[in-house]
């Protein structure tokens, strides 16, 4: 007999599950709270829950494998089309239970704490570095009008504001002069706020070896590896190095009618941090690569830079799906055979 699916809408109190039973064929869609769905789980024979991929997923994830149920996460797009009527509780987890039993549906892969956790850092220390680049904007804008300008960079402007300092205190007003003071050491708090975030990272990537063996793609340094490992998940939920850059928004958008498909801009589907950290990781080499490969010399000829950049990012994609998903190692001269 087969195991019963269980279609499962999640929210913060309130849980609505829709399942036919597989041996009484009987149909049922109730509500639950947070302690009532875990002990009903933990009752049922093991099966199938199905649930949006939205926030604390990854966390009911875990709870119910943990009960002995499969679990299969699917993205908000899949579902949505299954609604037949209005959008309720209700007809939410019906859709969920009719998506996941369709025939090749995709699904997301549960992260582990650490992989849901790593993201969580990545963003913090993003918005550190935004208030950190405000700040100093703001402390340049200011000084500007009273006819002081600085170096460019963070760090040389920064370091030459503190060299000149007794010059600043003679053409400043007093009040100003206080609020300067004030303005950089609330920069060097932040300064230490986003070196705290950044030794985590450094710690999970000696930590994990999926870190190590794809932080030795060239253009794929300590934080898009990270990333990377965190955002993937499972690499072999995956199908291929395509399915992965796809996933990640880097090829191209199609459109097709009347058997012809043409091919636009990249889609930019997925989580644009991920895709932005891959794509300075591609300019960085092909800006700072002293011996360009066959590959990239012969794109250069036919396309224009920003157009290889993304290209090279989704080269590097598809090779860290590859390593991850064969545990195997990057090697400089690998030559891909298609399989007979």
């Amino acid at each position: 007999m087969n195991a019963t699916t269980y279609g499962l809408d999640v929210a913060k109190r309130i849980f609505q599950m829709y399942w036919v039973d597989a041996q009484t064929g009987d149909i049922a869609n109730r509500r639950f709270r947070r302690d009532e769905l875990i002990a009903f789980l933990a009752q049922r024979p093991a099966g199938r829950v199905a649930l949006e991929a939205c926030g604390s997923a990854h966390w009911w994830a875990r709870k119910i494998k943990a009960l002995g149920h499969e679990v299969i996460l699917l993205h908000a797009k899949f579902i949505r089309p299954f609604v037949q009527t209005n959008k309720t509780d209700a007809a939410d987890a019906r859709a969920i239970w009719t998506a996941v039993q369709q025939p090749g549906m995709r699904a997301v892969a549960a992260k582990t704490e650490d992989q849901q956790a790593m993201p969580g850092l990545h963003r913090m220390r993003s918005l550190l570095i935004k208030f950190r680049t405000m700040q100093v904007n703001q402390l340049r804008g200011l000084l500007y009008e009273f006819g002081v300008s600085f170096r460019t960079g963070r760090v040389a402007g920064l370091n030459e504001i503190r060299a000149r300092m007794a010059e600043l205190e003679d053409a400043l007003p007093g009040i100003m002069i206080f609020s300067l003071q004030d303005q950089l050491r609330r920069i060097d708090a932040i300064e230490r706020d986003i070196d705290r975030p950044e030794k985590q990272i450094s710690g999970w990537l000696k930590q994990e070896a999926a870190c190590r063996a794809i932080a030795e793609i060239p253009g794929i340094g300590k934080l898009t590896a990270t990333a990377l490992v965190a955002t993937m998940g499972d690499a072999k939920t995956f199908k291929s190095g395509r399915e992965f850059a796809s996933f990640l928004g880097l090829v191209p958008r199609q459109s097709g009618t009347g058997g012809k498909i043409r091919l636009g801009s990249t889609s930019k589907r997925g989580d644009p941090y991920v895709r932005t950290l891959l794509i300075h990781g591609a300019r960085s080499v092909m800006r700072h690569v002293k011996t360009p490969t066959s590959w990239q010399k012969g794109i250069l000829e036919r396309r224009p830079a920003n157009v290889v950049t993304v290209a090279l990012a989704n080269k590097m994609a598809r090779m860290a799906w590859a390593i991850l998903a064969h545990d195997s190692r990057y090697e400089k001269n690998h030559v891909s055979v298609r399989p007979a």
